[in-house]
């Protein structure tokens, strides 16, 4: 069957959308973010207890998202929730940001696999921009095969990811000899505690990010009234559960002294567990999780600026759907842009997951201002889902998100400056893209 040149396929379901709430979640975070976490708080049930509460969070906006997603089937989820609220130009705002947080994030986890590359291949250690360009591009590749194919990838590498984090999660349990668990708790006390806590806070708002990614492929999906709850609710309750057992199993394997100054958690408690050449190559493992994540990146970051040029707020030719079902032009645009921070400057590598923290949570909040919004201004619009306590839930994730991006700000001053700038010049930008359109 032909279709049309900026119509997306339906072909899509429930097994997806697991996968892709899996894959689009567990990634560089979960891999990156214990060690710093435990470098500003010494206590592991305090770290439990902070990744638990963010869990939850996840697990209420995934309520909201529901609403958003049955009743706006757009592809782009926060753009198109955003612009349908509140006019064209903050949704241009939030999609462009959304897109671009993603872009960061992309340049971010292909660094990340290019550093658990060169655990395997220690000769690669001056060369990990060039790995991370070489992996992107394998992933643009791979992408021009079209939806389908990318969507089985999907599924399958979200199982191998699951299965490789459960054994890594069995190993720690059965050869940890409790690490920082058996140790006094020695977390700080007053305004150092309170910011290590906010900055634990991010790092794992980071880690948690794309509990929503399903949403993003709803105008794909075959049947999402019925298949969109259950994926994404079961999603983000298998990550959480890993999350916390992941958390649980490092604690249980590391000190504290060797924990706070891990830049690679997982690797390096099994390196602790195993040695150094054993250690190495269940690291190939690891690697998995990141690839299933800069695949599910790969997928829904050119669906935003897809639907952005849909609606006359992007360049056209990216509202243009291949043979395969995949918006091609929008896949170079991502890849290529995630290439180029790579080779701006080496240190931003470092930087880039606050920045993508920063457009994330501002996309969360802008998200569920949203369905308030909606709920006011289209009382009408058909819901097949309706949020759980409203308008109790969606004021009280308004208020949690706002205080995040409030965290952010005061935590990230010199990564903000960026996104300000950004946010400065968005304005003359949306109106060019008017004047063409």
């Amino acid at each position: 069957m032909k279709k049309s040149s900026n119509q997306l396929w339906k072909v899509l379901g429930t097994s997806f959308g697991v996968a892709v709430t899996l894959g689009g979640t567990i990634g560089t975070g979960i891999l990156r973010k214990p060690g710093p976490i435990a470098e500003q708080l010494h206590s592991p049930t305090l770290i439990i207890f902070l990744w638990l509460i963010v869990a939850i969070y996840a697990l209420l906006g995934v309520s909201c998202v529901l609403e958003l997603s049955l009743s706006i089937p757009k592809a782009g989820a926060w753009y198109g929730y955003a612009e349908r609220a509140f006019g064209r130009y903050i949704g241009f705002l939030v999609g462009l940001s959304s897109w671009l947080g993603t872009v960061t994030a992309l340049g971010f986890g292909a660094y990340t696999f290019s550093e658990y590359l060169a655990i395997l291949f220690p000769l690669l250690t001056s060369y990990l921009v060039y790995c991370s360009l070489g992996i992107l591009i394998l992933l643009w590749l791979f992408h021009q095969l079209g939806v389908v194919l990318a969507g089985k990838s999907q599924e399958w590498l979200s199982g191998i990811k699951a299965v490789a984090l459960l054994i890594f999660i069995g190993i720690c349990a059965f050869m940890g000899n409790g690490g920082a668990i058996s140790e006094s708790p020695s977390a700080p006390i007053g305004l150092p505690l309170w910011s290590g806590i906010m900055t634990a806070l991010l790092s794992i708002f980071y880690a948690f990010d794309g509990w929503h990614t399903a949403a993003y492929f709803t105008e794909e999906n075959k049947n999402p009234e019925k298949t969109m709850p259950k994926s994404m609710f079961i999603g983000v309750i298998v990550v959480a559960c890993i999350y916390i057992m992941i958390n649980i199993a490092i604690l249980y394997s590391l000190p504290f002294s060797i924990l706070s100054q891990s830049k690679l958690a997982a690797a390096d408690t099994m390196t602790y567990i195993f040695g150094a050449n054993m250690g190495r190559w269940i690291t190939l493992f690891l690697m998995v999780s990141i690839l299933g994540i800069l695949n599910t990146q790969v997928m829904f970051a050119p669906r935003v600026i897809f639907s952005m040029s849909r609606d006359g707020l992007f360049f056209k030719k990216a509202s243009e759907i291949n043979a395969v079902g995949s918006p091609s032009f929008a896949t170079h645009i991502t890849l290529g842009l995630a290439c180029l921070f790579l080779l701006v400057d080496k240190e931003i590598n470092e930087r880039l997951s606050d920045i993508a923290t920063f457009f994330f949570v501002a996309s969360y909040l802008s998200g569920f201002a949203a369905l308030i919004r909606l709920r006011v201004k289209e009382p009408n619009l058909p819901r097949p889902y309706r949020v759980w306590a409203y308008p109790y839930l969606p004021i009280l994730l308004v208020f949690l998100s706002s205080l995040f991006l409030l965290g952010t700000l005061l935590t990230n001053l010199q990564s903000v400056i960026y996104v300000m700038l950004f946010i400065g010049l968005s304005y003359g930008i949306y109106h060019q893209f008017l004047k063409k359109n």
